[in-house]
């Protein structure tokens, strides 16, 4: 499947701030529109399912009708070490999806829509918020592509790890569900450090002067 993914720095014909983004995701997978809005609906259930993202996830308030106004509280992470704390509120539900706005580390809104396409669903999440976490908002005139990057590779493991889940979902019987493998893991910061280590050390090599003969 591919996963496709913008991120803007203009929003309604307006140059954004540094801290400012915009991402739009593109997904398509193999199940029903109803099934899909079902798992990714379920705040409580992304740390099983998605857990190289979602460490913790809590849901604060149940909302009422179709849990409108229920409020979600998350602490999350992508390859990147450092882990966010904040919000969610669910403010619109849709037969083809729904929208919640984000307070805390971030702030802003995001918008999930599913498309029905014969056996497929084409999903879209377009995401939309400022970041207010001293480190992201701080260094965000230096660092968005990273930032932008740390975005991708979350959403990219959502879709890996949606796609297993669906798996399991669909197995015929439990020895089936039980081959599918386990979703992705979150990163550790070993792993991170290393590898930010490596490639400060390759950016300093090209940068530095070339020796003569």
């Amino acid at each position: 499947m591919q996963n496709r993914i913008l991120s803007g720095i203009i929003q309604k014909g307006e140059l954004m701030a540094a801290n400012d983004y915009q991402f739009v995701t593109h997904w398509r997978v193999k199940s029903t529109v109803q099934e899909v809005s079902e798992i990714l609906g379920n705040g409580p259930d992304l740390v099983r399912w998605w857990p190289s993202v979602y460490l913790e996830v809590r849901e604060l308030e149940p909302g009422g009708e179709e849990g409108i106004g229920k409020v979600v509280d998350l602490y999350t992470k992508g390859w990147l070490p450092y882990r966010l704390r904040w919000q969610f509120r669910l403010v619109e539900r849709r037969p083809e999806g729904f929208s919640i706005e984000a307070w805390g580390d971030f702030v802003g809104s995001g918008v999930w829509t599913f498309e029905q396409d014969g056996e497929w669903v084409n999903i879209t999440y377009d995401w939309t918020v400022r970041a207010d976490k001293p480190l992201l908002r701080d260094y965000s005139w230096i660092m968005k592509p990273i930032f932008s990057m740390n975005h991708r590779w979350a959403m990219e493991m959502g879709e890996r790890s949606l796609e297993l889940e669906l798996q399991r979902r669909h197995a015929a019987t439990p020895e089936e569900a039980a081959l599918v493998p386990a979703p992705p893991p979150p990163t550790s910061d070993t792993t991170f450090i290393i590898g930010g280590l490596i490639a400060g050390a390759l950016l300093l090599r090209l940068l530095s002067p070339r020796r003569r003969g």
